[in-house]
């Protein structure tokens, strides 16, 4: 019951009182309108005008989505409970003059509205609507929003006032030209400068005049960083090897600077959160820091330097084949696609079982919030058992748990597997709130070992897309002695609740960030990156990337990383 108990503190901690306001002047208004049907029930014309007055708290919701809602229809999920119940109050007016029907409409809709307005206080959005404000207006609103509900402010140690200042006149720039594009790009380096996984900009606009400064080329070959420190290309087309650049080949300068300098310094800050995966990635990232033409130099099959230029064909096929095979999966990523695949098992040989795990949900929303509430998901527990049982049956003596590009779900989805693994208790995460500046830890939901698969051997592969509860289970499997966590890159960085959006001048741009507080056993926020953005979730072996596993990656499409799990498995077991 204290997790239960504890686990409500945190989610009303979280919530928009504003709204709440909103809801209980909803809630407030049938009170007294069904006080004064008891009062005026006998008289016809006040009847009549009570009829007229249960429109009222249709009128509240008509007031406030047009300050919440209209400008950005998205908005109106966040808020449809409590127009719910608005509507529930034109109910019991149909049955003003029915003595029973009224009691029993009045009732029915009492015990509803109590409801509707529990849950809608539970869940209130931490939505803002700045859609009629102009770019200028708008963007200090966006500050003042996560300047109060950014739940990492503190622990990241964000000057929002000095942010401000750094990109306003870029957004005053902007509102002059009323470049939507040059707003869009001010609005997104302002928030990657919080280098956070659950900080989102979407932009919805056209602005063909403007070029963004994330304008992607496309030189026919991408370029990916070896653990030795050389930059190799991969990915090349005919194009490029027609110049002497194939997979493999050794790029040396980027513009006429040493490439890892380029990469340093041309690639704009994408907001990374941990700094080891940013270095690695903004080589990949390199297509970015180029033009129309890039002048380029390379080691031939001599070894001697040479300098080409190449030309942007347009658009970013080669970037996206190279991201896509070193993430694993096919890009953009599909949710739909992934949510498939979830928890699918099988044997990769007649000893080594594989599971798939892209979120941590149920897909039923009542288990998801049952786990979360009383930090018991005994759902997943029994479906892992399942899964596992029947692996070990075909022959498993041990097993890859697959976590790469995991999207996040529901902690306590990834603690009950670990609850199979171990058979020991181990600390998962705490739900906290946060007051004044301070963290404060209100429901702790851990592993509880079971024992049931303790002895097993386990990797789990994980990777720079792993992010949320998927970053989480990462952490939670590295507790576990016989759980090794391994991949190329780190996890994410990144453990908070999401909830708080913000939507800008004209619709053009949404902001979203997280204001759900998680913390660990030490009272601070689980995962995320300190303003150092060092890993606090690194994995613990570095799978290697050198050149023969970069062309089994890049040139010849093989999952590399699962195949080294497997081996190391094996040779462990």
């Amino acid at each position: 019951m204290d997790t239960f108990l504890g686990s409500l503190r945190h989610i009303f901690a979280t919530v928009n009182l504003t709204h709440i306001v909103w809801c209980a002047a909803v809630l407030l208004t049938m009170l007294i309108l069904a006080m004064l049907h008891h009062k005026w029930k006998y008289d016809t014309k006040k009847l009549r005008l009570w009829r007229v007055m249960c429109l009222v708290p249709m009128i509240i919701c008509g007031v406030h989505a047009f300050i919440y809602v209209v400008g950005k229809p998205m908005f109106l999920g966040g808020f449809y409970v409590m127009y719910i119940i608005a509507l529930l109050a034109l109910i019991p007016m149909l049955f003003a003059k029915r003595k029973i029907g009224y009691k029993i409409t009045a009732v029915l809709t009492g015990i509803l509205s109590c409801l509707c307005g529990f849950y809608f206080c539970a869940t209130s959005p931490n939505i803002f609507n700045h859609t009629r404000e102009s770019y200028t207006e708008s963007f200090h609103s966006l500050v003042m929003d996560m300047d109060e509900h950014y739940i990492l402010k503190e622990w990241k140690e964000v000057d929002f006032t000095a942010l401000e200042a750094k990109y306003l006149p870029m957004v005053e720039e902007a509102e002059r030209e009323q470049s939507a594009g040059k707003f869009a790009d001010a609005v997104m380096m302002f928030c990657n400068e919080l280098h956070d996984g659950h900080i989102g900009v979407d932009a919805d606009l056209d602005d063909e005049d403007y070029k963004s400064i994330i304008t992607p080329h496309d030189y026919g070959f991408a370029t990916v960083k070896l653990d030795s420190g050389e930059v190799i290309a991969v990915c090349t087309d005919d194009t490029a090897n027609a110049l002497g650049i194939e997979d493999g080949t050794v790029i040396s300068k980027w513009n006429g600077k040493p490439v890892l300098q380029a990469a340093a310094e041309d690639v704009p800050d994408l907001g990374t959160p941990v700094k080891t995966n940013e270095e690695m990635l903004d080589v990949l990232n390199l297509y970015i820091a180029g033009g129309d033409t890039l002048e380029v130099s390379f080691l031939d099959k001599k070894g001697k330097e040479q300098t080409v230029t190449v030309s942007d064909k347009g658009g970013m096929k080669t970037n996206l084949t190279a991201k896509a095979a070193f993430c694993g999966t096919e890009l953009p990523l599909d949710p739909g696609k992934l949510l498939k695949e979830n928890f699918s098992a099988k044997m990769l040989d007649d000893k080594c079982g594989y599971l798939k795990v892209t979120a941590e949900t149920m897909g039923s929303t009542f288990q998801d919030y049952m786990g979360y509430l009383t930090g018991n998901q005994k759902y997943a527990r029994d479906l892992f058992r399942e899964k596992l049982n029947d692996l070990r049956a075909q022959g498993m003596e041990y097993l890859v748990i697959d976590l790469r590009n995991n999207m996040g779900g529901f902690d306590e989805i990834g603690l009950a597997m670990c609850d199979l693994l171990t058979d020991k208790d181990w600390y998962g995460q705490g739900l906290g709130k946060r007051r004044e500046g301070k963290y404060t830890c209100v429901s702790e939901h851990g592993i509880h070992g079971t024992g049931e698969f303790s002895d097993l051997r386990v990797v789990a592969l994980t990777n720079c897309e792993c992010a949320s509860a998927g970053d989480g289970l990462s952490l939670y499997l590295s507790k576990l002695p016989n759980v090794t966590v391994a991949g190329i890159t780190d996890p994410c960085g990144c453990n908070q609740e999401t909830g708080g959006i913000s939507a800008l001048s004209g619709g053009i741009v949404t902001v979203y960030y997280p204001t759900g507080l998680i913390l660990d056993e030490n009272g601070e926020p689980n995962i995320d990156t300190k303003s150092d953005r060092i890993s606090r979730n690194p994995v613990e072996v570095r799978i290697p990337l050198d050149y023969d596993a970069a062309m089994k990656i890049f040139r010849d499409k093989e999952d590399y990383e699962l195949d080294w799990a497997v081996k190391y498995v094996e040779d462990k077991a």
